[in-house]
């Protein structure tokens, strides 16, 4: 079925028709077509159609399916430079785009860390010799990650940072995190916080609670986030600053959000599909795939990130792409590396929530296409003439079967094998040019 797509010339300009295109930054939600010429969209509309195009258009009939902006995922590592035996940028790319990711952030906590020009510059030449969706790269703020001096964030800036965070570390110095605000704020740069008091959390690997005392497992109490999230508001309002929330997990998380979004301060928030998933129940018999950074929580955290998503307060979802190898992952819990991969896996765990009737579909697609890229300021993550044409086209209700062996990921540690889900990726556009196609799909090419 897949063979119309060989005729597609490189450079070829487009025709997606009879679409149902989805653009949450306009509201739009209409039946029609999208033209495509070399990497920007050039026309949208209802009176795109077959007859109306002259033979230079690759004309692809979308046969009623869905078309939205691709996917912008705001945390993954990449594990290139320094851990390339669980993940690569190539394999990454690979992922990415199967699963409709057309723009990624790279976390700075690879070997060498991102706190020098010279690494940003590699990484970034490296995707654009290797992978097809965008990428781009997170600054650290401390250099090595360690939390004490400052990094050269303004040089990291003009070369291409596009916000700055130390990853998998909270900046725990308060002191270090005044001047990191006040220092982006002079520059309007986006400081984003892993937020976890690294004392209350110190060697703890599950939520502390009834199941962390049954388990005999070191725990992690809920409140050793918000404490974090708190200190860092009273600085934030200090500074005037830009600050960014990574993966919340708790309920007390959101309110603390909530309440700092009325008061006028500019803070934003994310989560990552585990968090409204899962609770801390799915740990079963040691289950280490299920560790994650910050743990999986209770019921009752998961319902408020849930009901987070739903009144607007957690803006976007991340993968929290973490490959880790099976070396890292088959020891016993509390030894067992944090993290799952979720890149293939974003974009059907979160349409999870429209399927239950919690949250609109353009609502949805926004908090992974235009609220991500309104966050860093990204020109993409919307369907416009003369935006990007960075695309996914999506069969909305195609019932299917997560299954890690599929997984183009290098490394394959997820909880959610042999999940059912409902929506299936078939095609992804990058620049102009298809670097994912699903063969089975009924999509056609038009003579």
């Amino acid at each position: 079925m897949d063979n119309f797509l060989n005729t597609l010339k490189d450079g070829q300009p487009i025709a997606l028709l009879n679409a149902r295109i989805l653009d949450p930054e306009s509201g739009m939600d209409t039946q029609g077509g999208i033209l495509i010429k070399d990497d920007l969209i050039i026309d949208i509309g209802y009176h795109i159609h077959d007859e109306a195009l002259n033979k230079d258009f690759f004309k692809l009939n979308c046969n009623n399916y869905c078309v939205a902006p691709g996917f912008i995922d705001l945390r993954v590592q990449l594990c290139e430079p320094g851990y390339t035996h669980k993940e690569t940028i190539a394999t990454a790319g690979k992922a990415a785009a199967a699963g409709g990711i057309t723009s990624l952030v790279c976390l700075p906590n690879t070997n060498p860390v991102i706190d020098d020009v010279s690494v940003l510059e590699f990484i970034t030449k490296r995707a654009q010799q290797t992978t097809s969706p965008k990428v781009y790269c997170y600054g650290a703020i401390t250099k090595g990650l360690l939390g004490k001096d400052l990094s050269e964030m303004g040089l990291l800036a003009e070369s291409g940072a596009i916000a700055f965070t130390d990853g998998l570390m909270a900046v725990d110095d308060p002191t270090v995190m005044r001047r990191a605000l006040s220092y982006s704020s002079a520059f309007d740069l986006l400081i984003v916080q892993h937020p976890e008091d690294y004392r209350l959390a110190f060697s703890g690997c599950v939520n502390e609670g009834e199941l962390a005392t049954r388990l005999g497992l070191p725990a992690i109490p809920s409140c050793a986030e918000v404490m974090q999230i708190e200190r860092d508001l009273q600085l934030v309002t200090l500074t005037n600053s830009r600050y960014h929330v990574a993966h919340i997990s708790t309920a007390a998380a959101v309110e603390a959000i909530k309440k700092a979004k009325e008061q006028g301060l500019r803070v934003t928030c994310d989560t990552a599909p585990p968090y409204f998933s899962l609770n801390e129940y799915e740990i079963g018999d040691y289950r280490t795939f299920t560790k994650l950074s910050p743990p999986l929580r209770q019921e009752k955290d998961r319902k408020a990130i849930v009901q987070g998503l739903i009144d607007g307060i957690i803006d976007c979802i991340a993968s929290d792409h973490t490959p880790q190898d099976q070396e890292s992952k088959r020891l016993p819990f509390n030894q067992a590396a944090f993290g799952i991969v979720g890149l293939e896996t974003l974009f059907t765990l979160s349409l999870e929530l429209y399927h239950k009737g919690e949250i609109p579909l353009l609502n949805l697609l926004a908090k992974i296409t235009s609220n991500p890229a309104n966050l860093l300021k990204l020109p993409q993550g919307r369907i416009a003439k003369n935006a990007p044409a960075d695309l996914v086209l999506f069969d909305l209700e195609k019932p299917n079967k997560i299954s890690v062996d599929k997984f183009l990921s290098k490394s394959k540690n997820s909880p959610f094998d042999g999940r059912l889900v409902q929506g299936h990726i078939l095609y992804t556009f990058a620049n102009g040019r298809l670097i994912y196609n699903w063969e089975k799909s009924d999509v056609g090419f038009i003579s």
